[in-house]
């Protein structure tokens, strides 16, 4: 089944009737955007749009495509199987993965048990976020981070929406099955929210390797922790650090010998190196490597840096000297 036939199953019957109008590439369909008594609307190619009557997108908010509340009930029951109680669990934590790894996040009225959040009822806003994979996208960055047989400490700098988890996905990938020329090594990943393998019923969508370890839904700092203990990795991949937390699991992994590769949301190093938590580790020169990406065009490298913020790569990945960050 297709990225297209996946989402499509999932969708009430009538906003399916209209998104399935849309002559559209869905490898560049980002989010299918579901709320009560508001539009319908899409994130495509990086830009928001809306869906007309006649199947187009358009950026013209006159009479669109309007989301009732049954479309967003009889798209959660189509989501859920119509069991809502199975995924429970999942709702505890805003998403829910569906086949092919999409991750659906929901919004709505919250129940709190001893401040903590036991369930979510009276659904009304639905975010569809397709989940894409794009092999040998890392091609050009990979070269910058390896280190003899193993990697440098790396962190991904990028805006949102720009390619930062989907290139993260591609240099698990590769790390973890090696080449004809590099060995492949143990990769743990602690995916926080289904992103990364986006697993479905325990099985990941995506393709990380086949020497990679995925938690699946595990807080980073308790998921460090344990594929150190258990797991033995040589590295272990976490997407969109930023805690108090995620930094001492971080330099914990470090202190035991094991390889970090991590992505943050950020536009320069300038502003990582603002950041109160991150820029300790930017000062102390924790990380060895800095892959930054473009906030104007989606999944190009604007630069690589090493530790000291010598800039090592520009967007065609030609080695340049003498600059700095």
């Amino acid at each position: 089944m297709g990225q297209r036939d996946q989402v499509l199953r999932v969708l009430a019957r009538d906003l399916r009737r209209y998104m399935e109008k849309l002559d559209i590439d869905y490898r560049l369909l980002q989010e299918i955007r579901i709320r009560a008594d508001a539009p319908l609307m899409v994130v495509y190619h990086g830009k928001e749009y809306f869906i007309s009557r006649s199947g187009c997108l358009t950026t013209d908010p006159e009479a669109p495509v309007m989301a009732e509340r049954q479309d967003v009930k009889e798209t959660m029951e189509r989501i859920s199987n119509y069991s809502m109680y199975a995924f429970e669990e999942e709702l505890k934590q805003g998403f829910i993965t569906i086949q092919g790894g999409h991750r659906v996040g929901v919004a709505g009225k919250i129940v709190l048990e001893k401040d903590q959040v036991k369930n979510l009822r009276y659904i009304s806003f639905i975010n569809i976020r397709l989940a894409h994979q794009l092999l040998g996208c890392g091609d050009g960055v990979l070269p910058y981070l390896i280190n003899g047989e193993s990697i440098y400490h790396t962190l991904i700098i990028s805006p949102p929406r720009c390619g930062k988890t989907t290139l993260l996905r591609d240099l698990i990938r590769q790390l973890s099955n090696g080449s004809a020329k590099r060995r492949g090594m143990n990769v743990g990943v602690v995916d926080e929210r289904s992103e990364l393998g986006a697993c479905y019923q325990g099985t990941p969508q995506n393709d990380l390797g086949y020497r990679t370890d995925i938690l699946d839904c595990c807080p980073k700092k308790e998921g460090m922790m344990m594929l150190v203990r258990s797991m033995s990795p040589n590295v272990i991949a976490v997407d969109e650090i930023g805690s108090r937390e995620d930094v001492e699991a971080l330099e914990y992994v470090m202190n035991c010998g094991v390889k970090i590769l991590a992505t943050v949301h950020g536009k320069s190093m300038e502003e990582i190196r603002k950041k109160p938590i991150l820029g300790r580790l930017v000062q102390e020169k924790v990380f060895q490597r800095y892959v930054l990406l473009s906030a104007s065009q989606i999944g190009r490298v604007d630069a690589i840096f090493d530790e000291r913020g010598t800039y090592l790569a520009h967007p065609c990945g030609d080695v340049q000297e003498g600059g700095e960050a």
